[in-house]
């Protein structure tokens, strides 16, 4: 159990942000964009040359996907460093999560922004994705380079079937949290007849998601009201539950892959659909968000259509393309929207949409699944039209034996045993390589 640094949890919310005044400064309680983004003196005591160092030390520490993230941050800054406060860091947590994109790095943006405004939340936010961006640079190059040779084709073959087990275990995660009720089952089933069998765009199914949230709540209907995880209420639980719970926010990378699949695979083939499993399986041994993945398909995609520039070049700069582009709107998010923070907590109408688009995603997520699996697990799957649907049907004699046994066992490893994401990842890419030099593969 993870203690407040502010003591005992106080009565109503202007007392907690009253008692935290102390530790993060009396700027941070405005609400005028004017007033917040007015230079004042910093009466937390912390140096701009320290806090610089402790976000060096929060980037290299940021594996685990966004939880791991979160709960890294909380232990640094609430517990160990005490610059900011147990009921503002989840206040801070609150705000981030209702925005779309990677929270983890929102709220390190949000708290740098906290701590030394514009400047802190530049350099927290940078830091944050820094080393994930070194490292999915050199893994892209490695892979476009060797990817097809031999021993290292075998490790990507490896990392490939247990992906399919780690995306398995996202629906299972995301999907006991946000299906609740019988109305968010039937979102989440919705979503994946929509997208599965229809091809509806992740983007349509998240409006028409908001919308049904929207009703739901405007038509007083219980299943659709929210349970008050985003609202002031969150501010008395736990720190690992609230740091858990950023993982539910539109499904994090899982969600998007989906949509990002769609585009690169399918519409304007960039990749194979088994490459896409590669590219997660890089962003989730390296540090920063999952959605960092995004780099490695800007590599690729640039690599294969160099136009007049070096393959190697065109990569790089693809690949720095689409990060630029993934995660410079969460600058704008915080340095726009941070001073408003108090007008979107407890807002019930937004909630009960975000928990709609939070069932929608399960749904999206099981498709991404699926997909990944077919095209993984056989070497060719046929699309067959019939009904205004889309069909994906496996060609069974193509079923890859070795690729279904280490997934099963990514799958046990993950799920009986509860074996940790990297362990399991890192050993099947070397049971890839044994296949390979036992010559099954």
């Amino acid at each position: 159990m993870m203690r407040s640094t502010a003591g005992v949890e106080p009565k109503n919310n202007r007392q907690a942000i009253a008692r935290e005044r102390d530790l993060i400064g009396a700027a941070v309680t405005n609400t005028s964009f004017a007033e917040a983004t007015t230079p004042t003196r910093e009466r937390h005591g912390v140096s701009f040359r320290e806090a610089f160092w402790v976000w060096v030390r929060v980037a290299a520490l940021s594996f685990g996907g966004p939880a791991g993230q979160i709960a890294v941050m909380h232990r640094i800054l609430v517990e160990e460093k005490r610059w900011i406060g147990e009921t503002r860091f989840l206040h801070a947590l609150n705000y981030c999560m209702l925005l779309p994109g990677p929270e983890a790095h929102q709220l390190a943006v949000y708290i740098g922004w906290l701590l030394h405004r514009t400047r802190g939340g530049i350099v927290a936010g940078t830091l944050f994705v820094l080393p994930g961006l070194v490292c999915l640079g050199v893994l892209s190059w490695a892979y476009a380079a060797f990817g097809n040779i031999g021993v290292v084709g075998a490790l990507f073959f490896g990392l490939k079937a247990a992906v399919l087990a780690v995306v398995l275990e996202a629906v299972v995660r995301v999907g006991r949290r946000a299906l609740k009720s019988r109305a968010m089952v039937a979102v989440a089933a919705l979503a994946f007849i929509g997208i599965f069998f229809f091809a509806v765009p992740f983007p349509v199914i998240v409006a028409a998601a908001a919308l049904i949230g929207f009703a739901g709540n405007a038509a007083h209907l219980e299943w659709f009201k929210a349970s008050g995880g985003h609202g002031p209420a969150a501010k008395s639980a736990e720190g690992p539950a609230a740091s858990k719970m950023a993982v539910v926010t539109f499904g994090g990378a899982y969600a998007v892959l989906a949509y990002m699949a769609q585009q690169a695979v399918e519409n304007y083939h960039w990749l194979k659909p088994d490459e896409m499993l590669v590219g997660l399986g890089f962003a989730e041994t390296t540090p920063g968000p999952l959605i960092s993945v995004v780099q490695f398909v800007g590599f690729m995609a640039a690599f294969r259509h160099p136009g007049a520039l070096d393959p190697v070049l065109a990569g790089t700069l693809g690949g720095l393309l689409a990060k630029w582009t993934t995660f410079v709107p969460s600058f704008l998010w915080i340095f726009m929207g941070g001073p408003y923070i108090e007008a979107l907590r407890g807002n019930k109408a937004l909630t009960a949409a975000l928990s709609a688009i939070t069932a929608a995603v399960v749904g999206v997520i099981l498709n991404l699944a699926i997909w990944f699996a077919l095209h993984t697990l056989f070497g060719q799957v046929d699309e067959r039209h019939t009904f205004g649907m889309v069909l994906e049907i496996p060609v069974l004699s193509t079923l890859n034996v070795t690729a279904l046994v280490l997934a099963s066992a990514a799958i046990l490893a993950l799920f009986r045993f509860k074996i940790g994401m990297i362990p399991t990842l890192a050993g099947c890419s070397a049971a890839g390589i044994a296949v390979y030099l036992a010559g099954a593969i």
